[in-house]
């Protein structure tokens, strides 16, 4: 392949290929936001109870460890979801459990006890500890697995091409059966750079609102 293939491609399917960005971008941002509001609460209620927090973290690993592949597979075989973006981000939503929810627990569960005991003795409520001392403190851990979530989320979106959803990951797919480079490289370089805008964003973001000192270096 040439410069000159790539850029041919570009200019004679634009339309397609903004099609399909939108398609992938709007399919990652939905996923992450239903993602952020299901898990993120329940990291949080399982920093109480470390019994049921080692089950829901046991099935969470479970199912991160399902090839999205058949992931996808399964939900399309399910009268509910079929084929289409509900498939697409159910699947997501799913795979988000493992890196939110590992990443809320253990950023609340790290923080000093003698900290959290302090409070206490100073008469702060349970409520007030988790906004006031909990939260705060691990927040460097809780948005490290915010950013592995969305970064994992753009790639794995690309697979839902194969259950219908005509975003970035058709170029691959089809750039595969056609042995069309141009095509596939299109897709691959497109998803790579949403992913890798992403997180230089949510870096940004990080930077803002976590405290030098409590930065996870990277």
């Amino acid at each position: 392949m040439t410069l000159e293939d790539f850029i041919n491609f570009f200019t004679k399917n634009t339309g397609t290929i903004i099609e399909y960005t939108e398609n992938h971008f709007t399919l990652v941002l939905s996923a992450v936001a239903i993602s952020l509001e299901i898990w993120v609460p329940i990291g949080l209620l399982l920093t109480k109870n470390d019994k049921w927090a080692a089950r829901v973290l046991a099935l969470a690993n479970t199912i991160f460890c399902i090839p999205s592949l058949s992931m996808f597979a399964i939900l399309v075989a399910i009268p509910t979801f079929g084929l289409g973006r509900k498939s697409a981000l159910f699947a997501l939503v799913l795979y988000a459990m493992m890196p939110l929810i590992r990443n809320v627990y253990d950023g609340v569960k790290n923080v000093d006890r003698n900290v959290i005991e302090a409070a206490r003795g100073m008469g702060m409520s349970s409520g007030r500890i988790m906004r006031e001392i909990l939260l705060p403190l691990g927040i460097p851990i809780i948005f490290a697995g915010f950013r592995i979530t969305v970064v994992m989320t753009t790639g794995i979106a690309a697979i839902a091409t194969y259950i219908g959803e005509r975003n970035l990951g058709r170029f691959i797919s089809e750039g595969l059966v056609r042995s069309n480079t141009p095509m596939m490289v299109t897709g691959a370089l497109i998803i790579s750079l949403i992913a890798i805008g992403l997180d230089t964003i949510l870096g940004a973001i990080e930077k803002r609102i976590v405290p030098r000192g409590l930065r996870i270096n990277r």
